[in-house]
Parts: structure tokens; C-alpha cells; sequence
């Protein structure tokens, strides 16, 4: 499916469920319609509210099933799937099913670390910096590790996205009707690269 994009990674606390939220809420500001696909047991799933995007339940295999069936069916709609940590194999599953698979980390070396075997497992898939650091010199430093370390890799890595402590406002029950203007370019730029990722593979 080409309108079909999954986050995984064997790694926890990377962004994955942030970056789901954050990019079907960019998507939505673009003008699209998404859903938000939960598959993280570990996680409760989230009420539409006054999201921009749906929120779906697909913890359950069958019901992902479901999902991704009914997706099919509906060409102006994308779907986002938050793939979980430590699944590898649910990992290879999403991965085999998505036309676009992300791999967010953070910027230390223990993220970069699982995120380059990440990278060597999912050939295709492309890496995401993710709640990137805004400070200008904690910028270099972590600029500096991604030349130290990711070098062979940079043409499969998309553009950071900073780090929003208003971030965690797409992961509550209930959103505010107005979200901080900052998050939502955050959100709209990531959304517009997964876009032209889409379109030019």
C-alpha cells in the first residue's frame, strides 16, 4: 500500500507513539486524512477527541487485519502504525506490509547503535532523528555524532525532528482545541517529508 507507514525499531523510548500523533496531526493540517494505528500492548488506545486524525485500535492481530483491509478501500486516507518496541518480529511483519517504514532515535549513542542494526535488517526503511535537541550547541554535538557514526547511512536519513515539549499534548485524552504553533510546524514539516518519500518511491 502506498499510503501505508509504519514506525518500528527494536528500541524503546525513541518516539515512535509521539511521531505517530505528531504526523497524522501534520498530515491532517496539510489537508489529508489519516488514522492513527495503536499496536503497542503495553499502551491504551486513544479517543478521537478533537484530533485531526483517528485514533484505531489495532493491538489485536485480527483487528489489524481489519484495519489495514478497510484502508484499502479508502484511497484518500493514510495510515500511520505505531509498531511498538522489542517486537522484532511484529517489527519485519509492519516493515513487509508498509510502503514506508520509519526508525526514529534519539541522539545518543545507544540509540544510534540499535538504530543502525535496524538499518541493515530493514533495507529500505529510513531513519528519523527524533525529539532532536534545539539548543544550538547541544545541536553540533549531536550533528557531530551522526558524521562520527551514521556517516555511511545519511542518504537515508530524513530531516530532525526537534524536540516539542508540546508534544505529549497529542498523547492525552483529550487535546486542547489550540495547539501551540510551534508544534504544529514541527508536525506539518515531518509530514511533508514523509510525503515526498511517498511519492518518489
Amino acid at each position: 500500500m502506498s499510503r501505508l507507514i509504519c514506525l518500528i525499531g527494536n528500541k524503546g523510548g525513541t518516539g515512535k507513539t509521539s511521531m505517530t500523533h505528531m504526523l497524522c496531526h501534520g498530515l491532517g493540517l496539510l489537508g489529508k486524512r489519516s488514522i492513527a494505528v495503536l499496536t503497542d500492548t503495553w499502551r491504551e488506545p486513544l479517543l478521537r477527541d478533537d484530533r485531526r486524525y483517528i485514533p484505531l485500535d489495532g493491538r489485536n492481530p485480527e483487528q489489524l487485519e481489519k484495519i489495514v483491509s478497510k484502508l484499502e478501500t479508502m484511497p484518500e486516507w493514510y495510515g500511520v502504525i505505531d509498531g511498538g518496541a522489542n517486537r522484532p518480529e511484529m517489527d519485519r511483519q509492519l516493515y513487509e506490509m508498509s510502503s514506508l517504514a520509519l526508525l526514529p532515535f534519539r541522539d545518543s549513542h545507544e540509540d544510534i547503535r540499535t538504530v543502525r542494526v535496524d538499518l541493515d535488517t530493514f533495507p529500505e526503511a529510513f531513519g528519523v532523528p527524533s525529539q532532536w535537541p534545539t539548543n544550538p550547541w547541544q545541536q553540533m554535538a549531536a550533528e557531530h555524532t551522526l558524521d562520527e557514526l551514521m556517516q555511511a547511512y545519511r542518504p537515508r536519513l530524513l530531516e530532525p525532528v526537534y524536540a516539542v515539549s508540546s508534544s505529549k499534548l497529542l498523547l492525552q485524552s483529550n487535546i486542547p482545541p489550540d495547539l501551540p504553533t510551534v508544534l504544529n510546524n514541527v508536525c506539518r514539516g515531518m509530514a511533508r517529508q514523509v510525503l515526498e518519500l511517498l511519492h518518489t518511491n
